[in-house]
């Protein structure tokens, strides 16, 4: 079902403390102090998860498990959308921020082999922004990636006002961004009007 033991610390299965009891054999002569015991425990538990003792936090092998789970499905790579979840755990959000270059480049090699193998690599790095303009230019990238975000979701860009988009980035305060962005569009560049039309922003060309 989950196709890992990288399960939470607080996970009971079947009134059982499996989360903690995982969590106590992962420690230091957490198998016991008898060599051959020891080694006998270590591989029943890796017949079952060869990674159940990563060398790497148990959080990111429990997200990796359900994006192996999801993207294991898929014939070739798949965009999946943050908040697709699995087994309760978003892998969409995950993914896309394990793609992120920097993110990317922190990773030990086994992670990223591991990554690979389900059809993931990292983003292309965003093309740098012009010189004097960088907070602003980064701010309308940051909003375009909200936008286009929500209209894949919603197949529409019908935005409340006080909408909030969670993106992989950090929020985006959309609604405002949108209209903050209608109000300075005499300020945009013709790349930035073209971006917006291509959204469906009819107001992004306007005088």
């Amino acid at each position: 079902m989950h196709s890992t033991l990288a399960c939470p610390r607080n996970a009971v299965w079947d009134g059982v403390a499996l989360g903690q009891w995982v969590a106590n054999l992962r420690r230091p002569g957490g198998l016991g102090t008898d060599p051959v015991r020891a080694g006998e425990r270590r591989r029943a538990l890796e017949a079952i998860d060869p990674d159940w003792n990563p060398g790497w936090p148990v959080e990111w092998q429990r997200h990796y498990a359900a994006a192996r789970v999801l993207l294991g499905e898929e014939q070739g790579p798949a965009d999946v959308l943050p908040g697709v979840t699995v087994n309760g755990v978003d892998v969409g959000t995950w993914t896309a921020k394990q793609t992120d270059p920097a993110v990317w480049d922190t990773l030990l090699p086994e992670q990223r082999e591991r990554l690979t193998a389900l059809g993931l690599a990292p983003r292309p790095a965003a093309p740098a922004a012009p010189a004097g303009k960088g907070k602003e230019a980064g701010a309308f990238e940051r909003g375009i990636t909200a936008l286009t975000q929500y209209a894949t979701r919603e197949g529409r860009i019908v935005v409340p006002r006080a909408h909030v988009e969670e993106t992989p980035h950090g929020p985006v305060r959309l609604g405002t961004w949108i209209s903050n962005t209608r109000t300075r569009r005499n300020k945009l560049t013709d790349q930035q009007r073209e971006q917006l039309t291509a959204l469906s922003i009819e107001w992004a060309t306007a005088t």
